[in-house]
């Protein structure tokens, strides 16, 4: 899978937020109308290309780049509640701009905190989790009974998990493979039900993480939506096709 990082403007300059809990990059010099959080594996330097002269902060979210990991096993929920207290500090609501796993956060932030969000901008986002998927294979289950039961050691444990498990399952470790478990397994039917606020969804075309069938339907769930389908773009159009997202989020400023 390719990475998820990207280092440009790797030397911009960090601020502190929320009591030195998250921190992350001020772009322009005026007060933040966009408030941006990235992907799994990501950091602030994702969001950048598609902030350039806009007055923003881009976070680190716990756990990425600068900001430290959670003390346990957080979902998107507890992510949202530590960067509800970057949106309260700010004069006026923010435009939240959430990419993949900040997408994820970000419905969260405009169910719970609407006062505080004053649109949403989605790309990426997977926040419908498919129904019927397979079943862990007889053999894996097993194998998780027999370590729950002390028979198979968790080092063979390990092993076979790291085996199955996805690139960005094998990339974690300790307490953030703990939110990868959970954020995957989570769905946002409620939240986006519960969103008032105007949305943008940009999707990539090839998009097979958040392809746009979820995204429609995400659509259908959502009070004011409007879907953009990025032509050729995939997962990666927050970095690969930065002036289709930039177009929106003038729209959304205008």
């Amino acid at each position: 899978m390719r990475p998820h990082l990207v280092n440009s403007r790797a030397s911009a300059v960090l601020s502190a937020f929320a009591d030195g809990r998250l921190f992350g990059v001020r772009t322009g010099d005026g007060p933040p109308k966009v408030l941006a959080l990235h992907g799994w594996r990501g950091s602030h330097a994702q969001m950048l290309p598609a902030l350039a002269g806009i007055d923003a902060i881009a976070l680190d979210l716990p756990g990425f780049g600068a900001s430290p990991p959670p003390p346990t096993g957080w979902g998107a929920q507890d992510y949202a509640e530590l960067v509800s207290v970057v949106l309260a500090e700010l004069p006026d609501p923010p435009v939240v701009l959430g990419y993949s796993f900040g997408g994820r956060v970000a419905v969260h932030l405009a169910a719970s905190y609407r006062e505080h969000v004053r649109s949403l901008v989605l790309t990426g986002a997977p926040l419908i989790r498919e129904k019927g998927k397979a079943r862990p294979s007889l053999g894996y289950r097993l194998a998780r009974s027999a370590h729950r039961a002390g028979v198979l050691s968790d080092a063979r444990m390990e092993a076979i998990r790291n085996r199955r498990g996805s690139d960005d399952y094998r990339a974690a470790d300790g307490v953030m493979r703990e939110v990868f478990v959970r954020v995957v397994n989570e769905s946002y039917e409620s939240q986006l039900r519960a969103t008032t606020c105007p949305v943008e969804l940009v999707y990539g075309e090839d998009d097979t993480a958040a392809p746009v069938v979820q995204a429609r339907r995400a659509a259908d769930l959502l009070a004011q939506a409007r879907l953009t389908v990025v032509p050729g773009g995939t997962h990666w159009s927050v970095v690969d096709h930065p002036d289709a997202l930039r177009a929106v989020i003038d729209r959304v400023l205008a």
